[in-house]
């Protein structure tokens, strides 16, 4: 046993603050600008309108490609004569209609692809069958059962919507951990309130995805559709405008629709996913 004479006394340094070194150093101005997402994104789109600008003004020929001002002009002419945004009303009912269809029926079948062998068998079989087949090649048939109206575009809305939202949210619940499975099963869950409350908040990154490909599958066959037959009820939505101004030879008509298709596109996907995935996977770190 060591002598206590040996025993090395305790003591303790105090440490002077650092105070000649900033803590922390702001970034320029410019720098914090640019590390906004929505001001990159609007550079971007002005060097694509100075790009089209200057195309279009060595082309120099309005019938076929008019300049970016010009299809401004007819835009804003459009917006406050209330034609474009009473098309777009229009084209909107009609997608949100089919589009909630067809996740009421995605969420059906992946439903009971996790419950029942037979479930997983059948959502095999229909994919397998119908996602390779364009929504728009059903346009036939769909004159042909629900003829010249809003019934037609909402059938093959639901087709461009279901296969790609089932797929993604199948996957989604197979990548569920078999950790919170067994939780699940702890609690008694079984059935739909398995699925509710374990599947679906796990496998919420896929859901989304599955969200954003149906809303854009949709989106584009909606245009197409009514490129072909766009008149619902007598009235004619935002692809039926395209359509008309195309046949009149009102070419800047025709360019500020597909500005109007983009720029819903655009809004949909900034403010509303964006928003909704980082209220949820990326706020609870399932998601970068």
């Amino acid at each position: 046993m060591s002598d206590s004479s040996s025993v090395r006394q305790e003591y303790e340094v105090v440490l002077e603050p650092l105070v000649s070194v900033p803590l922390e150093r702001e970034l320029p101005l410019r720098q914090r600008l640019w590390q906004q997402g929505w001001i990159r994104k609007g550079v971007i789109l002005i060097m694509l309108a100075v790009i089209w600008e200057l195309v279009a003004r060595y082309q120099d020929n309005d019938l076929l490609l008019p300049s970016f001002l010009q299809t401004a002009s007819a835009l804003y002419d459009g917006l406050i004569s209330g034609e474009l945004l009473g098309k777009v009303g229009i084209s909107l009912v009609v997608l949100v209609k089919g589009y909630l269809i067809g996740i009421v029926l995605a969420f059906a079948l992946t439903t009971l692809a996790v419950s029942t062998q037979f479930g997983r068998d059948l959502l095999s079989t229909l994919t397998s069958m119908f996602n390779p087949l364009p929504a728009i090649a059903l346009l036939p048939l769909a004159l042909l059962w629900f003829g010249l109206g809003e019934y037609s575009l909402i059938f093959v809305l639901v087709h461009s919507v279901l296969w790609a939202l089932a797929l993604n949210t199948y996957a989604g619940f197979r990548g569920v951990s078999e950790t919170l499975r067994m939780a699940g099963r702890n609690y008694g869950l079984k059935g739909i309130r398995f699925v509710l409350l374990i599947l679906i908040p796990a496998a919420l990154p896929s859901i989304l995805a599955g969200l954003k490909i149906g809303w854009a599958f949709a989106w584009r066959t909606l245009i197409a559709a009514e490129l072909v037959f766009g008149a619902t009820s007598g009235k004619g939505g935002l692809g039926w405008y395209i359509f008309q101004n195309r046949n009149e030879l009102y070419t800047d008509k025709v360019f500020a629709g597909l500005v109007v298709v983009i720029l819903i596109g655009l809004l949909v996907e900034n403010l509303v996913f964006d928003t909704l995935e980082r209220l949820t996977v990326k706020r609870w770190g399932m998601q970068r």
